[in-house]
């Protein structure tokens, strides 16, 4: 493994990551990448003991977005933001249900978390885009080893190369990933509070809002789940649905186009971008709406930016 001073270079805006990992149209994705996140055993039994996810769902999406974001756009400082979401980690450990222990920072565990954001812009571009060519997957598989390489945990569960990634994410899906508690809780949207944005709703709004606003999260995700998790967490996926997700695809890829450049991307993105075009702008934080109650934001499991933080505490 690299020394934190001779690691693998930060990505850029040459990169095929660049181009789509902060791209807004992986939001819609989010119900996806958690249940793929939680069907594994070690992640599944970590956010189960040691995550408050359930109680602020929104909250945590919308302020994880900057770190993890951060680690593929902030240039120079990509490390040290990596080195920051990894020790956010390191007190998530124990024992599971079925008496197996587990850490988060496992090199198998933190690869397959890696693994459900490696995939993200491949479900992007073949559904709502032009698909990557072998070569550039192949090209951008390499920028994931780098990307995932800032962490400082082991790559040894990592394959080398695009097929064998591939070879990698089939075995899991088949032999590894489980049906639990926490997937199950993901999936469940029907007590789901409204986003921090329209906290002021009420009650009655929000319960008739609810199901339209999530529902097509909700689609998605099994229409992206590949054949063998469909089939464990009894969902099915019918040539309809699959005409209309090619038809959603296709009308998505077509609007994309006009959307001007710097608003197809989260903040964290945006502010990359700027940097790599000469301007002095530093990497956005997130706002305090998304943080965690003021008596856990001295917590080291949360991201929480220096200013927000309790005197005197290190919160994470």
């Amino acid at each position: 493994m690299p020394s934190e001073e001779r690691g693998p270079e930060p990505l850029g805006p040459e990169t095929i990551t660049w181009r789509y990992f902060g791209d807004w149209r992986s939001l819609p994705l989010a119900l996806w990448a958690g249940s793929m996140q939680n069907m594994h055993p070690g992640l599944g039994a970590g956010v189960e003991q040691h995550s408050r996810f359930f109680e602020e769902r929104w909250e945590r999406l919308f302020r994880s977005l900057y770190p993890i974001g951060g680690v593929v756009y902030d240039g120079p400082g990509a490390r040290r933001t990596a080195h920051q979401v990894r020790d956010y980690h390191r007190t998530v450990k124990g024992v599971d249900a079925e008496g197996r222990r587990y850490s988060a920072l496992e090199p198998e565990t933190w690869f397959w978390a890696h693994a459900t954001f490696v995939m993200l812009p491949v479900l992007i571009t073949d559904h709502f885009d032009r698909p990557l060519t072998p070569e550039q997957k192949e090209a951008y598989y390499q920028e994931a080893l780098r990307w995932y390489r800032l962490y400082g945990v082991s790559d040894r569960a990592a394959p080398r190369t695009w097929a064998g990634f591939e070879e990698y994410f089939d075995r899991m899906c088949r032999e590894v990933l489980e049906d639990n508690r926490a997937t199950r809780a993901v999936l469940d949207v029907s007590r789901l509070g409204p986003p921090p944005s329209l906290r002021r709703l009420p009650d009655a709004v929000w319960a008739v809002l609810r199901r339209p606003a999530t529902a097509p999260m909700a689609w998605l995700a099994v229409g992206l789940w590949p054949e063998p998790v469909r089939q464990r967490l009894g969902y099915r996926w019918t040539r309809r649905d699959a005409v209309l997700l090619w038809l959603l695809g296709r009308v998505v890829a077509g609007v994309w186009r006009l959307v001007p450049f710097r608003l197809r991307y989260h903040p964290r993105a945006r502010a990359g971008w700027a940097r790599a075009r000469g301007e002095a702008v530093p990497p956005p934080e997130t706002p305090e709406k998304y943080l965690p109650p003021r008596a856990r934001r001295g917590e080291p499991t949360h991201y929480v930016p220096e200013r927000y933080r309790p005197a005197g505490r290190d919160g994470g």
